[in-house]
């Protein structure tokens, strides 16, 4: 099998994570590849802070209603983009996701923490200091872990249809 399509298949939602620290030279290569995502017209409207001070990672913790493990990971990036680009949304998606793929690749587990239209939105983009052209996407914690998690997915042929659904 690919060994894209392995980690693809493999993946999944990790919240609890060892005291391992993710070096910076991987920190930069996983936001590298968010920055490749596919975009819209290609206006690659987004920004990433990642934060791996333990103030911070709480801080993002206690904002974040379903992120409480965030102040466990060794790093949380914050995905933003700019708000007032048609496809935000999709573009800002496609970056996480390239970013959580990226670390699975080097053996870092991740968890996608929603981001846009929650309450605390804009007090995570006040608090990281960034510009208010700019709406959070994400928060991803990322970090090594000693867990697996065995949730079951949806046969192929419960979601595949071809041509029409019938």
């Amino acid at each position: 099998m690919n060994e894209v399509v392995k980690l693809l298949k493999e993946r999944r939602s990790i919240r609890e994570y060892i005291k391992k620290p993710i070096s910076r030279e991987i920190l930069e290569d996983i936001i590298d590849c968010g920055r490749l995502a596919p975009s819209a017209r290609n206006i690659q409207p987004w920004l990433f802070v990642v934060v791996t001070e333990q103030e911070g990672k709480q801080q993002l913790a206690n904002l974040a209603t379903h992120g409480k493990f965030i102040a466990d990971a060794a790093a949380c990036v914050a995905v933003f983009c700019e708000r007032d680009q048609q496809y935000f949304l999709e573009d800002g998606s496609a970056a996480t996701q390239n970013i959580i793929i990226a670390a699975k690749s080097y053996g870092i587990d991740s968890c996608w923490v929603a981001g846009n239209g929650k309450e605390y939105a804009e007090d995570v983009r006040e608090f990281l200091n960034v510009p208010e052209n700019y709406t959070l996407i994400s928060l991803i914690s990322l970090g090594y872990s000693d867990k697996t998690a065995e949730r079951s997915k949806k046969q192929l042929s419960e979601v595949l249809k071809w041509e029409k659904y019938k």
